[in-house]
């Protein structure tokens, strides 16, 4: 008689069976740190269209990773891992940085909060910039971050063009900015606009989302030397 194995037992075993391949391990690894479109992994790892659809559909099977609508291009899909599902996974190379630029197309609410929290959280220092940057500092932005003992009295915003330098790992914070910069090797989270629903919980779930992805990027981003 076969034995009836508890729920979250059998959960846990089909995350590992889904690991257990190099490729799919690949696509984990590389969306630990940032989201991508289906057509950018592919282009990252190697890998023909129709199998990258096989091991992300296994993956999503898993429960391991999601897909997203960008608020950009309508068109395209981003692929998120779902971190609830692991334990104890964390990046397999260092990202060497002597700074870390969170980027956003208005500078005022996502990069900002991503920028106080990266300065919370580590040492290597930050900074942050948009692709068309609004006026000033979204009033919910600054009211999100004094509730979680942060400050953003005195942040204010800047072109990613005044900003950037050529040792900065640049993190784009939003869809919009990820499409609108040039191909480069940076990282992408695909955090949603609190902005467009524009309540003090939607600024407080963009919070809890960027906090949960600096805490994972952290202890990989170390200076060089």
């Amino acid at each position: 008689m076969e034995a009836e194995w508890p729920a979250d037992l059998v959960s846990r075993a089909r995350v590992h069976a889904a690991l257990g391949e190099p490729a799919r391990l690949a696509i984990v690894d590389r969306l630990v740190l940032g989201d991508a479109s289906p057509g950018e992994l592919g282009r990252e790892l190697g890998m023909p269209s129709n199998l990258l659809s096989h091991h992300v559909k296994l993956l999503g099977q898993a429960g391991l990773v999601e897909r997203s609508r960008s608020e950009g291009d309508a068109r395209r899909t981003y692929l998120r891992l779902r971190v609830a599902a692991l334990t104890g996974l964390v990046p397999s190379e260092a990202r060497l940085a002597n700074r870390v630029v969170f980027v956003c197309s208005r500078n005022s609410a996502r990069s900002q909060l991503a920028a106080a929290l990266w300065t919370k959280r580590s040492g290597v220092p930050s900074a942050s910039a948009g692709t068309r940057p609004a006026a000033a500092v979204h009033p919910l932005a600054v009211a999100t971050a004094k509730a979680h003992g942060l400050s953003l009295t005195r942040a204010r915003t800047h072109h990613i063009d005044d900003v950037a330098r050529p040792d900065d790992l640049v993190v784009a914070v939003c869809d919009n900015a990820h499409e609108e910069l040039p191909p480069a090797d940076r990282l992408h989270w695909s955090v949603s606009d609190p902005a467009a629903v524009d309540t003090l919980d939607a600024f407080d779930l963009a919070y809890r989302d960027l906090a949960d992805r600096v805490e994972r990027l952290a202890p990989a981003v170390r200076i060089p030397g």
